[in-house]
């Protein structure tokens, strides 16, 4: 595999020119805080963030989740990276793995591989949209904040470690936090391989220059999507696979949201011919 010696540093420059441990979660601060269901810093229950099985209308996703800088809000759950980060932690095929140090990794749409690869991942359209709020400094919004973003194809596939698309580095990317701690990703909707709930992975940094070393990660985590959602993504072309290994999962038995995903659940608009629209707040120690 080729390693690059450019990448996010002559990505800022080109912009200029133009401790693991697994849900230890802070719960509540305030007294009556269940009755403040924006302040929650996270998605929407099963119930409330599906896409009811049918299209779904509205500019929902469009809005804040939570109210910076107003009350308390609880830290996302620390969750494991796995084993297709390609952050520069791991190795595939003896290799170091790290598209943090590609050039072209900080971008919006990730769709398409960069920095050389051509390849596109198809499926159905997803816009993912979060916000980052600081958890130790009254819920204000984190600007400037950096998170790296990955997750499966449609076939459950991850770029440069499963075979058949081990040259490809599509569906990963870096966005920076605007002035209200918001970025948006322009996908196609994770595919659920045997053993997993459908999942994105992301990581949290200080700064879009920190980025460009995993060393400097503030949270890894991960969050999901409601199941309706699911069951409606999955009726699209390609999804067949999908179909049959969420068949076979749960979140009760997911090795990563067993113990509860109020923290990790996207709220979800939209529906599985135009695409879908997934909103979060995110709570990190800033």
């Amino acid at each position: 595999m080729e390693l690059h010696d450019h990448g996010l540093a002559s990505d800022l420059d080109m912009m200029r020119r133009h401790g693991f441990e697994r849900r230890q979660v802070m719960r509540w601060l305030l007294a009556g805080a269940a009755t403040l269901p924006l302040m929650s810093c996270g998605g929407g229950s099963d119930a409330a963030g599906t896409a009811s099985g049918g299209a779904s209308t509205g500019t929902a996703g469009t809005e804040t989740a939570a109210t910076p800088g107003t009350g308390a809000c609880t830290v996302v759950p620390e969750e494991t990276g796995g084993p297709y980060p390609a952050d520069g932690t791991n190795t595939n095929g003896g290799s170091i793995i790290n598209v943090l140090n590609q050039s072209g990794v900080v971008r919006g749409d990730i769709r398409a591989s960069f920095n050389g690869a051509t390849g596109v991942a198809a499926g159905v359209p997803l816009t993912i949209k979060l916000q980052l709020l600081n958890a130790s400094g009254g819920c204000a919004s984190l600007a400037g904040y950096a998170v790296y973003l990955w997750h499966c194809d449609r076939e459950g596939l991850y770029s440069l470690y499963s075979s058949g698309v081990t040259a490809q580095n599509y569906l990963r990317g870096v966005q920076e936090t605007d002035s209200a701690g918001n970025l948006v990703f322009t996908t196609i909707f994770p595919g659920c391989y045997a053993g997993r709930m459908p999942h994105v992975h992301f990581e949290v940094y200080p700064s879009l220059a920190k980025a460009a070393s995993a060393a400097n990660r503030l949270k890894t985590s991960q969050f999901t999507f409601p199941m309706a959602t699911l069951n409606e993504a999955y009726t699209a072309s390609g999804y067949t696979a999908s179909v049959r290994n969420l068949a076979q999962i749960s979140y009760a038995t997911d090795n990563v949201f067993a113990d509860g995903t109020s923290l990790q659940m996207a709220t979800v608009t939209g529906n599985a011919t135009d695409g879908y629209v997934a909103t979060l707040v995110i709570a990190v120690n800033g």
